[in-house]
């Protein structure tokens, strides 16, 4: 049980909005949310604002003034329309509406779909909305993400809510640095372990010996040695230079969120961060997961999930026989977490949990080794990856994967073995059939691509700046399949197109706009391409974009 280090509360110092010169102890531990934005005409203006997270005070780039932006609120058919005004004064800046169906020219990304929105210009997003769920929204323009510029996205459905709710509250989750995102991503060029604070020591060498034997421990160092990789790495940016925000609130500022005893509460949870993967339970309640992406699923209660980087969840909850519960999301890494309240009044706080055990990624982990599978025996999900030949002595890609499953029931590193019961990937199940139907009449195959020690990361080893688009017709049904080469994990996003992830038969189980790919993994998904244009296609780790983790996807006559 708990408690915030020190260094977490100093962290604290502030809860979000314009910078305390002196911080208001008692407002810290009443942090609103941020405010909704409800209709169908919305002024958003980005510029910079005086931010004081960690006790030092830093100029963030913000939505109207803060960070997070304010929730946006649309309804299912409406036509909405979004002015959005640059007021930095020598950047230009753009809004990507994220997960949601709309025409290219509408998506939000320079260079693809419009020309960006220089300083002192407005751009004006007008759209039909097509869709509802829980969503949201960021900039698509340099490291803007990083410094402040997202918010959450909640859409009403045209009729009757299928999920019944006596309360709601929209949690997003994300990560800040006082750093210049541009150092960040320099350090990690020239050392790409920079940020790892969890690297193995001589101490755990000796402890090693005693437990594994000599042989097996030096054989074990060697083979990481060789690939010149570090089993601790699970992110690139941690909690050294990181504070975990809940709504864009620190741990010590306490956002909380009200309910009245034996209330259905439904928590709508953003992932919003950069570079971080969040593990969140709420010790003393179970979760019911009723939406995915949006969209909603078969209802499974679980403990704990885990939100990749750009996710959203919308969960169940029920809290009773206590006033107060944590709301916890420890980064992937245990670095650090972001941490919050569900309450029956303002000014409680239960215990926090300690982070639990850094984990260790294995060979296995890494798609090196049989995955379980006894001698002449596959398991499902399980193939031998065929690489393409730009993979091959690419002085880009510094490993791959040799034998690649799906493992969609596998709760992922540092949830296994718990004693909590867990979300996987194969617990989600759409509450639709497949909205089309129809077999593909292609394959795709992309491996994702990496060098740790350069940071360089792509798709099939080309870079962004030298690949050529992804080529797709217009109305076409097609399978993508990717495998992931390296020893990170990848959320995956196509803009303007939904993601119809498939379980091992190849059977359609869940609608997503982010395929989170492991390491080691081969996951595949149906792609019906409706929406004509060019199309952003990456991974949402925005450093491992920037790095050239990027594709274009043109869908065309």
């Amino acid at each position: 049980m708990s408690v915030i280090t020190r260094r977490t509360f100093v962290k604290g110092l502030a809860a979000g909005g314009a910078m305390l010169a002196v911080p208001d102890w008692t407002a810290l531990a009443q942090s609103a949310a941020p405010p909704v934005l409800r209709g169908t005409e919305f002024d958003l203006a980005i510029g910079e604002t005086p931010m004081n997270f960690t006790g030092a005070p830093r100029i963030a780039q913000t939505i109207n003034g803060m960070v997070p932006g304010p929730v946006l609120r649309w309804r299912e058919g409406d036509t909405v329309t979004l002015r959005v005004a640059n007021r930095l004064r020598d950047e230009s800046t753009s809004i990507h509406w994220h997960g949601i169906i709309l025409p290219a020219d509408m998506d939000g990304v320079p260079g693809l779909s419009f020309a960006g929105i220089h300083p002192g210009e407005t751009f004006t997003y007008r759209f039909d909305v097509r869709q509802s769920g829980t969503y949201w929204y960021h900039s698509h323009s340099g490291f803007q993400e990083q410094r402040g510029v997202y918010g959450a996205l909640v859409i009403e459905p045209s009729g009757e809510e299928s999920v019944k709710a006596d309360r709601e509250h929209v949690i997003l989750l994300s990560d800040w640095t006082d750093e210049n995102p541009e150092r960040v991503f320099a350090k990690l060029k020239k050392q790409s372990d920079y940020y790892n604070v969890n690297k193995r020591t001589l101490g755990d060498l000796f402890r090693d010996f005693r437990r594994q034997g000599v042989k097996a421990t030096l054989a074990d160092r060697a083979a990481w040695g060789g690939m010149r990789m570090n089993p601790t790495d699970l992110a690139d940016v941690g909690g050294s230079t990181y504070t975990y925000l809940m709504n864009g609130t620190t741990p010590a500022g306490n956002w909380t969120g009200l309910f009245q005893s034996g209330e259905r509460v439904r928590l709508r949870l953003v992932n919003g961060s950069a570079m971080s993967y969040f593990d969140v339970r709420i010790p003393g309640l179970k979760m019911t997961v009723v939406a995915s992406d949006g969209q909603p699923v078969h209802p499974v209660t679980v403990d704990e999930f885990r939100i990749a980087t750009a996710e959203t969840f919308d969960v169940i909850v029920e809290p009773t026989g206590q006033d107060a519960f944590t709301i916890f999301a420890q980064a992937m890494d245990r670095t650090g977490y972001a941490a919050g309240t569900l309450a029956v009044r303002q000014g409680l706080r239960p215990p926090v949990p300690t982070l639990d055990a850094r984990p260790l990624l294995s060979m296995s982990d890494m798609g090196h080794g049989d995955h379980g599978a006894h001698a002449g025996h596959t398991m499902p999900g399980m193939s031998t990856p065929t690489h393409s030949p730009s993979e091959l002595r690419n002085p880009l890609v510094d490993m791959q994967t040799t034998m690649a499953m799906s493992r969609l029931d596998d709760p992922g590193i540092g949830l296994r073995d718990t004693g909590r019961r867990v979300l996987s990937y194969s617990d989600l199940g759409s509450t639709f059939k497949d909205p089309d139907g129809r077999e593909p009449s292609r394959t795709v195959e992309l491996h994702l691509t990496g060098h740790m020690e350069k940071f360089a990361w792509s798709f099939d080893g080309i870079k962004f700046s030298d690949a050529e688009p992804l080529r797709f017709t217009y109305g076409e049904r097609l399978r993508i399949v990717l495998v992931n080469d390296t020893m990170m994990t990848h959320p995956i996003h196509l803009h303007g197109m939904w993601s119809d992830l498939e379980n091992d038969a190849g059977d359609f189980m869940v609608r997503k706009h982010t395929i989170d790919m492991p390491p080691g993994t081969r996951r595949t998904y149906r792609v019906k391409a409706d929406a004509l244009g060019r199309w952003a296609y990456h991974c949402h780790l925005l450093f491992h974009m920037e790095a050239g983790m990027f594709r274009e996807v043109r869908v065309s006559k």
